[in-house]
């Protein structure tokens, strides 16, 4: 990547791959493969120093019971610099500390009713990803929210009510940082359905893959 005539090294993006269908179509097939350095499968986790990676990606539906016994692993990826991104349905409140999750009834049909509006909307327009993420990418439905907690948690992607979709947690871990989403998209994508959801990873993807900023923190924190 060349910025003003001078190269910028790309940051390096991991995912974990649990078995299941929706993730290798999605983890290892195009469109979306270019974007991942290493997929690694979930029981190599522990064998993997995760410190390789300025990104690691927990896809939609990695069972929490798996994840449990690597939280401290996830811990110390991101003290030491790295960023977790933990997508929808994989309860991280179950096995990460200071995460809060509120389940809901999913309504599927919502699109169906007059003047249909989901309530999506993007809170920080000034992020760096709502450059990619619009509210209308981010529109599917709901399985939950997240409640952040005090200044460190900031809501990037919450419903109309202020509801929180997705949080930044750019303090408690740094130089690194957390985030977490109760979307899952990942799991619509390689289902082959919703195709909101390839959009959705096209726009994440492309931000997680070209944000510099993580970097810049790691650097003045080394």
């Amino acid at each position: 990547m060349n910025i003003g005539n001078k190269l910028v090294r790309k940051p390096v993006i991991a995912a974990i791959d649990a078995g299941f269908y929706y993730h290798h179509q999605s983890l290892l097939e195009e469109p979306f493969a270019h974007f991942f350095d290493q997929v690694i499968y979930i029981r190599d986790v522990p064998l993997t120093d995760l410190k390789q990676f300025d990104t690691l990606i927990i896809p939609c539906r990695t069972n929490a019971y798996q994840l449990a016994p690597l939280s401290e692993q996830f811990q110390d990826f991101m003290k030491t610099g790295g960023r977790l991104v933990v997508m929808g349905e994989t309860f991280p409140d179950r096995w990460l500390p200071n995460v809060n999750f509120t389940g809901m009834e999913t309504n599927f049909w919502w699109w169906l009713e007059e003047g249909a509006d989901l309530g999506v909307r993007i809170v920080d327009k000034e992020h760096s990803m709502a450059v990619h993420v619009s509210k209308e990418v981010a529109t599917w439905h709901l399985h939950g929210t997240l409640d952040p907690l005090g200044d460190n948690q900031k809501s990037l992607i919450a419903t109309k009510e202020g509801e929180c979709l997705m949080f930044e947690d750019i303090d408690s871990y740094a130089p690194g940082r957390l985030i977490v989403t109760t979307l899952d998209p990942f799991f619509h994508h390689g289902s082959h359905f919703m195709p909101t959801t390839t959009l959705f990873l096209e726009r994440f993807l492309t931000w997680l893959s070209e944000d510099q900023t993580l970097k810049a923190r790691k650097s003045r924190a080394a």
